[in-house]
């Protein structure tokens, strides 16, 4: 199978790319660099160094004898999209190619309109060029489960069947959206449902959760294929957060109380789910929605795990929130559909956590203390940054 991986020099782009490349099938990657230069804009870097795309996909082909094809260029210019899709003629999109963090989002009006602005018309001129070109082409999608929010009732796997004064229908998944960001992936969801209603064609929608984990079996086999590991603020994720600040010592920062509930998902799993995905296409016309997350703790839970499993003294720091979201709130996700695929998930475990200690351990020296800090107030609507 020819699969295009959108975004595929990103921290889930590039280890799904060679893990699909590991499976058989035939690869491409393109990317513009934006994640790249969001660390040179925010002063923050990868606590493991990520190398440059080419010699990344160099060391692939050493290792592997697997070429992967290499486009440069922005979703946002719709002309190098139809391009690129007409030359490659993938039979699956993968699309990770878009401003993935809530906080940057949240920054001030330029970086919320950026987001949306970013995302959506990325995702747009994906949704054309696949008309124009191929409709038969499977876009694989990357959501979110923050897409839902915190509903009072279970959280189906993005439809929802509803009767109102005695009449039923089946309707998207009511979406709350906790920033900008979120906002986003909403409006692309309804977009993909609206091209496969009316032009035909066929996607997957993988609301994702928090995922964790930096290796995977096509990553560790060559330091060139490492992937990133966000811990900062703006992009890093509470668990990477929380294993670094185990081993400097420092307390483990919970935001709030601790009691939201996250959905999470290890990074071996993300890349298995996109080839289930991507083997099992969906129907013609069909918007298929699958909730990809294995397990769901607590922010809390998750401080104590970390501390419980690392060979030290740790203690826990609760912050305000700088984020406006329910601190105790009901939480029950349906996530049977990818299981129902195949995937066999990971779980969260004393041997993953140590080693990602591990990992924390050989790259300390590469930490800024500051950058874990949080830095952005949801509650502040502020002018753009100078």
């Amino acid at each position: 199978m020819r699969i295009l991986v959108l975004g595929g020099d990103g921290y889930l782009g590039w280890p799904t790319a060679l893990h699909l490349s590991d499976c058989g099938h035939d690869v491409a990657v393109a990317d513009n660099f934006a994640r790249r230069a969001y660390d040179h804009e925010m002063g923050v870097r990868s606590l493991v160094p990520a190398e440059p795309l080419q010699v990344r996909v160099d060391a692939w082909q050493e290792v592997s004898g697997q070429d992967i094809k290499m486009y440069y260029g922005d979703l946002v210019d719709a002309d190098f999209t139809v391009e690129m899709i007409r030359d490659f003629r993938p039979d699956t999109i993968v699309h990770f190619a878009e401003q993935r963090a809530a906080p940057y989002s949240m920054i001030d009006r330029k970086h919320a309109v950026y987001t949306q602005q970013n995302n959506v018309v990325g995702n747009l001129n994906v949704l054309f060029a696949i008309q124009e070109i191929d409709p038969e082409i499977h876009l694989v999608k990357l959501g979110t489960m923050g897409e839902y929010g915190t509903p009072n009732i279970d959280i189906e796997e993005g439809w929802l069947e509803v009767t109102h004064k005695g009449r039923t229908d089946r309707m998207l998944y009511p979406k709350k959206p906790g920033s900008f960001y979120h906002l986003s992936k909403v409006h692309d969801s309804h977009n993909i449902e609206f091209a496969c209603r009316i032009w035909g064609l066929r996607a997957t929608d993988l609301n994702q959760g928090v995922v964790y984990g930096q290796e995977t079996p096509q990553t560790v086999r060559d330091p060139r294929l490492a992937t990133r590991f966000d811990y900062d603020a703006i992009f890093g994720t509470v668990l990477n957060r929380f294993v670094i600040q185990a081993v400097l010592g420092h307390p483990l920062t919970v935001y709030g109380t601790g009691s939201q509930t996250r959905g999470v998902i290890d990074i071996r799993d993300t890349v298995e789910c996109i080839r289930l995905a991507a083997e099992s296409p969906a129907d013609k016309g069909e918007f298929r929605v699958f909730n990809q997350m294995t397990e769901s703790f607590s922010v809390e839970e998750i401080a104590k795990t970390v501390a419980n499993n690392y060979d030290g003294s740790v203690e826990v720091e609760y912050l305000d929130n700088p984020r406006v979201e329910q601190d105790q709130h009901y939480y029950n996700v349906v996530h049977t559909g990818l299981v129902e695929l195949g995937l066999d998930p990971h779980l969260l475990s004393n041997t993953l956590i140590n080693s990602l200690f591990g990992v924390a351990e050989q790259f300390k020296d590469r930490v800024d203390l500051a950058a874990m800090r949080p830095t952005v107030e949801w509650r502040t609507a502020s002018s753009p940054m100078r």
